[in-house]
C-alpha cells in the first residue's frame, strides 16, 4: 500500500469535511443531482474521448496509484551483480536456469537474449523498444486521469448553469429557488474537489511511478549489457548505482558496508 496516496486523499477529505461540520449543516452539501451531473458527465465524456479498453482500465490504474512498487533499485542491482558474478565464474550459459527463476519478465527476456547469443546492439534495441511502448502505455493511463481532472470542473460549471436556469424559472416559488441554487453551487464544488483532490493527484502519482519503473528498466538494460560484455561485478555495481540519486546511492553504500561488517563478524 502506498501510504502517501492514501494519507493525502484521506487528509484532504477529512479537512474538507471538518470545515463543513464546523461551518454548519452537513446535509446542505449533499446533492444527488449535482453528483450525477459531475460524475456521470465525466464518465460519459471519457467514453467519447478514449477507446473502451482505456476507460475500463481506470480501476486497475487506481490500484497502481495506491500500491507500493514491488521492486526497489537495490534489489534489481543486487540481482544483476549476482548474475554478473555467476557469469564470470560459470559462463553465460549458467544464467539460463537462474533467469527462469525470475519473476520479472523484462529482466528474464533480456538475460535469455544474452544466453542465446544475441548481438549486444540487437539486445539493446529489443529492450529499448519494449521500454518505449511501456512508457507510452503509462502515458495513456496518465492522460485518462488528466482528462478527468479537466472534465470534472467543466461539468461542475454545466451543473451550475442547469441550477441557475431552474432557479430563474421558479423565482415565484422560494423552495424551488433554494433547490436550484443548491445544484448550481454544489456541482461546481463537486467538480473542483474531484479534479484537485482525486483525478489530477492520481495522474501525478502515476507519472511518478512510471518514472521510477522506467529507471529500474534502464538499470536492467545496462546491467544485462554489462553482463554480456563480461565486465567485473564490482564495475557493474558502480555503473548501475550511477542511475540513482546521490542520497539513494549513499544509502545503498551504507547498507552494503553494514552487510560486509556483519559477514566478517
Amino acid at each position: 500500500m502506498d501510504l502517501a496516496t492514501l494519507l493525502g486523499i484521506t487528509l484532504g477529505a477529512g479537512l474538507l469535511l471538518g470545515s463543513i461540520i464546523l461551518g454548519g449543516e452537513v446535509n446542505l452539501f449533499w446533492n444527488p443531482s449535482g453528483l450525477m451531473i459531475v460524475l456521470g458527465g465525466t464518465i460519459a465524456a471519457l467514453f467519447v474521448n478514449f477507446p473502451l479498453k482505456n476507460v475500463l482500465g481506470v480501476l486497475p490504474l487506481v490500484r497502481v496509484a495506491f500500491t507500493q512498487g514491488s521492486r526497489s533499485p537495490k534489489a534489481v542491482i543486487d540481482t544483476l551483480v549476482d548474475f554478473a558474478e555467476s557469469s564470470r565464474r560459470e559462463g553465460l550459459l549458467a544464467l539460463e536456469d537462474k533467469a527462469q527463476e525470475l519473476d520479472e519478465e523484462f529482466l528474464q527476456k533480456g538475460i535469455q537474449l544474452v544466453v542465446d547469443g544475441t548481438e549486444p546492439e540487437l539486445v539493446r534495441s529489443i529492450l529499448e523498444i519494449e521500454l518505449a511502448f511501456l512508457e507510452q502505455r503509462h502515458k495513456t493511463g496518465q492522460k485518462v486521469f488528466e482528462q478527468m481532472g479537466a472534465i470534472a470542473p467543466a461539468f461542475g460549471m454545466i451543473g451550475t448553469l442547469i441550477g441557475l436556469i431552474q432557479m430563474l424559472q421558479e423565482l415565484d416559488d422560494p423552495d424551488q429557488v433554494g433547490s436550484g441554487m443548491a445544484v448550481a453551487l454544489l456541482t461546481t464544488l463537486y467538480g473542483a474537489v474531484a479534479a484537485n483532490l482525486v483525478f489530477l493527484p492520481i495522474a501525478g502519482k502515476l507519472a511518478v511511478k512510471s518514472d521510477e519503473e522506467i529507471v529500474i528498466r534502464e538499470i536492467m538494460i545496462e546491467g544485462i549489457l554489462s553482463i554480456q560484455a563480461g565486465e567485473n561485478p564490482r564495475i557493474v555495481e558502480e555503473k548501475l548505482k550511477a542511475f540513482l540519486a546521490p542520497d539513494q546511492r549513499n544509502r545503498l553504500e551504507t547498507e552494503a558496508e553494514g552487510e560486509r561488517v556483519l559477514s566478517n563478524a
